[in-house]
Order: C-alpha cells, then sequence, then structure tokens
C-alpha cells in the first residue's frame, strides 16, 4: 500500500500533463541560452532530466549531442515515443532511483523548469552532479524571481496567476539567483553562471544557470 509519501514523490510527477508536441513558445525562448551555455555538441553526450514532450532532446540530437534522459510524466513518455521514435535512450525514470548505476555519466546534464516543481530540489542537483564526468557541464533552467519582479506580479494583479495554488503539480519552489547559485554549490558545483533571457533581466521569465562538476 504507497504511502502520502509514496503518492506525493512519484505518482504526482508521474500524472503531471503535457498538452503540447513539439517545441513550445517557452522552449524556444530558453533554447538559444542553452545552447550558448552547453558550448560545441562535437559528439557529446547528454543527459536531460525531465524531458517532457521529447522535443528539446530531440533538439540538442539535432544538433550533434548523443541525447538521453529521464521523464516521469507517463503522459510526456508517450508523446516523446511517438513524436521522437529514433530517440531510443529516452525512458520512464525517477531522481528517486540511483541514476548513475542505471545510465552511466555523461559530459553534460540538462534540466529545464523542472526544479521549481520538486519538493526536494537538492534531488536534482545532486543527481546532476552524480551523473557527470569530472569537468562535465550542468545547464538548468527555472522561473526569475527578483525583488522588482516580485513587486510588478503583486502591482499588476498577477500574485494569483504567477503562484496559482490550484495548479496541480505546479511551481511549489521559487528561485531568485541567489538561491539556485547556493544550491549549485551546494552540490559541489563550480563557476556558476546565471543568464536571464529577455531584454530586461529584471524582469525575466526565467534564469538558466551553467555550472561545471570539478576535475577532481
Amino acid at each position: 500500500m504507497s504511502t502520502p509519501d509514496d503518492f506525493s514523490l512519484r505518482e504526482g510527477p508521474a500524472s503531471y500533463q503535457h498538452a503540447l508536441s513539439g517545441l513550445t513558445p517557452y522552449n524556444k525562448y530558453l533554447l538559444p541560452t542553452v545552447k550558448r551555455l552547453l558550448g560545441p555538441p562535437a559528439g557529446r553526450t547528454l543527459f536531460e532530466i525531465g524531458f517532457g514532450n521529447g522535443a528539446v532532446a530531440d533538439h540538442l540530437a539535432s544538433q550533434g549531442f548523443q541525447v538521453s534522459g529521464i521523464e516521469a510524466s507517463h503522459q510526456g513518455l508517450a508523446r516523446a515515443h511517438a513524436s521522437f521514435p529514433h530517440l531510443t535512450n529516452l525512458v520512464q525514470g525517477s531522481l528517486y532511483e540511483p541514476l548513475t548505476e542505471r545510465f552511466g555519466t555523461f559530459s553534460a546534464v540538462v534540466s529545464l523548469e523542472v526544479i521549481e516543481h520538486l519538493y526536494f530540489p537538492r534531488r536534482l542537483a545532486e543527481a546532476a552532479f552524480a551523473l557527470l564526468e569530472p569537468g562535465g557541464t550542468l545547464v538548468l533552467s527555472t522561473i526569475y524571481h527578483g525583488y522588482l519582479k516580485n513587486i510588478a506580479l503583486a502591482a499588476f494583479g498577477q500574485f494569483d496567476r504567477h503562484y496559482d495554488p490550484l495548479w496541480d503539480h505546479g511551481h511549489i519552489k521559487f528561485f531568485t539567483r541567489r538561491m539556485l547559485t547556493k544550491l549549485l554549490v551546494e552540490a559541489g558545483f563550480e563557476n556558476v553562471v546565471i543568464r536571464r533571457p529577455d531584454i530586461i533581466p529584471q524582469f525575466s521569465r526565467s534564469m538558466v544557470a551553467a555550472a561545471r562538476r570539478p576535475l577532481r
């Protein structure tokens, strides 16, 4: 019999809904920054934590990365397999399993707009660190929060929409640049850089972080 914790950690993400196939507008917004931070593909191996409908994995594979990844959502996994059957290394998986034992290590790890949905965001940072080869690169994105943006959300009546408590499996963790940096440094990463893709960075929708696993 499942406990409430089993449900919240496993069944919750498994039932997350991915309504669209192909690259979403938000994917297209993030990808230029993601690719700059990843650097040249040059046959590098890449692991995506939470590949959603598989479109980003397919795009990065088309650039030359050798892509693998996990997704908890049953619907996301089904869309990925239907849309990109050639990506045979996109599979069902969870942060609550020993990923390195199952998949090995990679030269890059990507996770886009996942960490804000997690009860335990340290699990993602720790899993990414373990999945990387020494010197490997993590690129991670999440919704941006900061003083001016938070004031603007309240001033323009967007608080309920942005922090929507009725969105099943929605955003439950809200990161500033400082707290995202702290999370990555705690996990052992170095050379943390954070980019905000919008024209006015203080009001960016998301931020994209890159960090490196030390060589030793």
